[in-house]
C-alpha cells in the first residue's frame, strides 16, 4: 500500500516537473537561431494578409505604410513560423524603443561597462514595467547614444540594419532637452520595425540575447507590465492566466505593441504592431483575436 502511495506521489512530483520545465523561459539549447527569413511561413503569411486587408481602416492604413504588423507562432519551438505585412518599414515607435535600452545595459553589464547597482535595477524596472521617462533618460546617460547604437548594429544582434530598413533605434533622451542621435535612414529618434521587434523576442526567449542568463533577467523585467491597455487590454479577458511580456509606446497619433505571450493550450506566439492613426490603440486592441485565429488555421492546414 505505502509502495503504491510512494509510486503515486513521484509520478505526480515527475509530471510536476515536468510541466514546469516546459514553462521555464528562456528556452535551453538555442544557441543557433535561423533568421526570420528562412522561417517566414505561406501558409500563416496569406491568412495574415487576407484577414488584415479585408478590414477597410487597417487596409487603407497597410498601404499607406501607417500599419505594419508580425507574428511569430511559437508553439512547436522546433519549427516556428513568421509572418509579417510592412515588415521592414520603420516607423515611429514612442517608448517601445526602450527594450534597446534594457539589451544595451545587459550587454555593458555583461562586459563589466555598467556597474548592477540597486539604482540601475530599479530604473530598469521602472523603464519597462511602468514605462517611466525619467528612469530611461537615467540608463540613457549611464551608456551613452554610441554605446546603445553599437549594440543594436553588431554583427551580434544586428537589430538596426541599415541594409534591410533599420530596426531598433534610441537616438534621443526621453526628456525635452539633450543632443539627439537620430537614426540614419529616416533620422527617427525612437524608432523600431516589426521585423527586429519580433527578433528581439525571438532571440530572448532562446537565450540568445547577450546570454541565457542575461536573457531571463530580460524576461522577468518585462513580464507583467503594469499598463493594461492596447494588446495586454484584450489578453487580460480572453487569456488572464497567460505569462505575458510586453512593452509598448505612445506618442500623439503613433501607437505601438509588442508582446511575447506564453500560455496555454497552444497560446505561445510573438505579437507586434506599429500604427500611425489616432485610433491606433483601439486597433492594437482589436488585432488580438483575428491574429490568434489565423495562428490557430495556420496550424491546422499543416496537420492536414
Amino acid at each position: 500500500m505505502l509502495k503504491h502511495i510512494f509510486l503515486s506521489i513521484f509520478s505526480t512530483i515527475l509530471l510536476f516537473t515536468s510541466v514546469n520545465a516546459q514553462q521555464s523561459l528562456p528556452l535551453n539549447d538555442f544557441n543557433q537561431i535561423a533568421p526570420l527569413s528562412e522561417i517566414e511561413n505561406d501558409p500563416l503569411q496569406v491568412l495574415l494578409e487576407d484577414e488584415i486587408m479585408k478590414n477597410p481602416t487597417w487596409r487603407r492604413l497597410i498601404n499607406n505604410k501607417k500599419m505594419s504588423v508580425g507574428v511569430v507562432d511559437l508553439n512547436n519551438i522546433n519549427s516556428v513560423h513568421y509572418a509579417g505585412i510592412n515588415s521592414q518599414e520603420m516607423m515611429y515607435a514612442a517608448s517601445l524603443p526602450k527594450i534597446a535600452i534594457l539589451l544595451a545595459s545587459m550587454d555593458a553589464i555583461e562586459k563589466c561597462e555598467l556597474a548592477e547597482t540597486p539604482e540601475v535595477t530599479r530604473d530598469l524596472n521602472l523603464m519597462i514595467n511602468r514605462s517611466d521617462n525619467h528612469a530611461s533618460t537615467r540608463m540613457i546617460d549611464r551608456l551613452g547614444y554610441d554605446k546603445i547604437a553599437a549594440v543594436l548594429q553588431s554583427d551580434e544582434y544586428k537589430l538596426y540594419d541599415k541594409v534591410n530598413g533599420g530596426g531598433l533605434w534610441v537616438g534621443k533622451r526621453y526628456a525635452a532637452g539633450g543632443p539627439r542621435n537620430p537614426d540614419p535612414i529616416k533620422g527617427l529618434s525612437h524608432a523600431a520595425s516589426v521585423q527586429q521587434v519580433c527578433r528581439f523576442y525571438y532571440k530572448m526567449i532562446t537565450g540568445n540575447l547577450v546570454s541565457p542568463e542575461k536573457s531571463k533577467k530580460m524576461l522577468d523585467i518585462m513580464e507583467d507590465s503594469h499598463l493594461h491597455h492596447k494588446f495586454v487590454n484584450t489578453l487580460d479577458r480572453i487569456a488572464p492566466n497567460a505569462r505575458v511580456f510586453r512593452k509598448s509606446g505612445s506618442w500623439r497619433n503613433h501607437h505601438a505593441d509588442s508582446a511575447l505571450v506564453w500560455g496555454k493550450d497552444g497560446r505561445k506566439y510573438i505579437l507586434v504592431a506599429l500604427v500611425e492613426d489616432p485610433n491606433g490603440e483601439q486597433i492594437i486592441r482589436d488585432l488580438v483575436v483575428p491574429v490568434e485565429n489565423i495562428i490557430k488555421k495556420s496550424r491546422s492546414l499543416e496537420t492536414t
